[in-house]
C-alpha cells in the first residue's frame, strides 16, 4: 500500500517519464530579469518559504515532503505550499526519517526534484544510512547511469534557547566526511534564500542545515525574485587585517559581534569569513585571508573534537604555516551532550570568542 501511494505521487508530477531517460534531474535556472527588482525585509523562515515557492513554481517536478509540512511545519517554513501546489506536491509523511530520505532518493532517481524536510536536525540520524550509503553513492555505484542529484534534505539545527539535548544539536561535521553530497549552512535570510535555491538546483544531493534560532530573530533585505548564491564560495562578511575569524550558519553573527567589540575596545581588526558551504568549502578564500592576517580562529556550536573547525585549522596550518603568527584557535561547543539549563555555558558565545581573539592576538 505504501509503495502504491509513493508511486502515485510520482505519477502525479510526471516522475515515470524520466525512467527511460536514465533518471535525468529536472532543473530550472532563473533568468537575469527574474533576479532584478525590489527587495523586502525578510526573516529566515520567510526566506526559506519564498525559496520553496519559487522552486515549486519554476519546476513542475519539484516536491516538498516531510512530517507536518502540508500545514506549514513546526516552524511554519512550508506555509501555503499545499494550498498553492496541491497535495501531490506538498505532503506529509509518516514519522520515519529513514523513509523520508529513502523516498526522496527514489523520487530524485525518477527525475523529480525532491525536497525533504527533517523536522529537527537531531533526528536526521535515523536517515544517516540512506544519505551516506545510498544518496551519496548512487551516481558512483551505477557508473553515472543513474543519480539522485535532485535530492535536497532540509533540517533545522542548533541552539534555540530551550531545546536541550534532543532539539539543539549541530550535526554538520558528521556529513562532511561523506564524499558525494554537499553540506550547506546559511548565516541569515539573504544567504538562506539564495543558497537554498542553488542547492535545490544543484546536480548533487545536498544536506541543507537552517539555524532554527534565526527563523524569526534575524531580518535582512532579501530580493523578492529568484536568485542563487554559488555553492562552495565563501563570503567575506567583514574585512580586517589582524586575525581571520571563520564560521558558518548562526555562528557568523556571533563572530561579527565579537569583531565589532574588539575593534572598539582593543583596536583589533578582524576579518570574518562566512563559509556558507562546508562541502565543498572554500579553502582558497580562507587561505588568502589567513595569509594576510597571520592568525585564524574558527568557531562553531558543535562539539570541538572532530568538529569541522578541526578540518579548517588543519588545512590552514599546512597551507599558511610560515605565515602564522600564533597557533590557530577554536571556540566551539564542549564534548558533552547538549545541555538544557547550562546552554549559556555550553555555547561559543560572543564573550568566549572575544577572549580567544585577545589571547591569539597577544600570543
Amino acid at each position: 500500500m505504501a509503495g502504491g501511494i509513493q508511486l502515485s505521487r510520482l505519477a502525479a508530477v510526471g516522475g515515470y517519464s524520466a525512467l527511460s531517460a536514465a533518471a535525468g534531474v529536472a532543473s530550472s535556472k532563473p533568468s537575469a530579469a527574474a533576479t532584478e527588482g525590489a527587495s523586502k525585509q525578510t526573516n529566515l523562515c520567510t526566506a526559506v518559504n519564498d525559496a520553496l515557492h519559487i522552486a515549486l513554481d519554476a519546476n513542475p517536478r519539484a516536491l516538498v515532503f516531510g512530517e507536518d509540512v502540508s500545514f506549514g511545519g513546526v516552524f511554519r517554513c512550508t506555509v501555503g505550499l499545499k494550498e498553492r501546489f496541491g497535495a501531490a506536491r506538498c505532503f506529509n509523511t509518516p514519522l520515519s526519517e529513514q523513509g523520508i530520505v529513502g523516498f526522496g532518493i527514489g523520487a530524485a532517481a525518477l527525475g523529480c526534484t525532491a525536497i525533504a524536510e527533517i523536522q529537527f536536525a537531531d533526528y536526521i540520524y535515523p536517515a544517516y544510512d540512506q544519505i551516506v550509503n545510498e544518496a551519496s553513492k548512487y551516481r558512483y555505484r551505477s557508473g553515472g547511469a543513474f543519480n539522485c542529484g535532485g535530492l535536497t534534505v532540509r533540517a533545522p539545527y542548533g541552539a534555540v534557547g530551550h531545546g536541550g539535548h534532543y532539539h539543539s544539536q549541530s550535526p554538520e561535521a558528521v556529513f562532511t566526511h561523506v564524499p558525494g553530497i554537499k553540506v550547506v549552512m546559511p548565516s541569515g535570510p539573504y544567504e538562506a534564500k539564495g543558497l537554498l535555491l542553488a542547492a535545490i538546483r544543484d546536480p548533487n544531493p545536498v544536506v541543507f542545515f537552517e539555524a532554527k534560532m534565526q527563523y524569526r530573530t534575524v531580518v535582512e533585505d532579501v530580493p523578492k525574485g529568484d536568485f542563487e548564491l554559488p555553492l562552495g564560495v565563501a563570503r567575506v562578511a567583514r574585512e580586517g587585517s589582524d586575525i581571520t575569524l571563520v564560521g558558518w550558519g548562526q555562528q557568523v553573527g556571533v563572530l561579527e559581534r565579537a569583531a565589532a567589540e574588539v575593534s572598539e575596545a582593543d583596536s583589533i581588526s578582524c576579518e570574518v569569513i562566512d563559509l556558507r558551504t562546508l562541502i565543498p568549502w572554500d579553502r582558497a578564500a580562507v587561505e588568502a585571508s589567513v595569509s594576510k592576517t597571520g592568525r585564524v580562529l574558527v568557531s562553531h556550536e558543535a562539539p570541538v573534537t572532530s568538529g569541522f573547525g578541526a578540518e579548517v585549522v588543519a588545512a590552514m596550518s599546512a597551507r599558511c604555516f610560515l605565515r602564522l603568527e600564533a597557533p590557530p584557535a577554536r571556540v566551539c561547543g564542549y564534548d558533552t551532550p547538549f545541555p538544557l539549563v547550562f546552554e549559556p555555558l555550553y555555547l561559543p558565545t560572543q564573550q568566549r570568542v572575544v577572549d580567544a581573539i585577545r589571547a591569539t592576538c597577544n600570543f
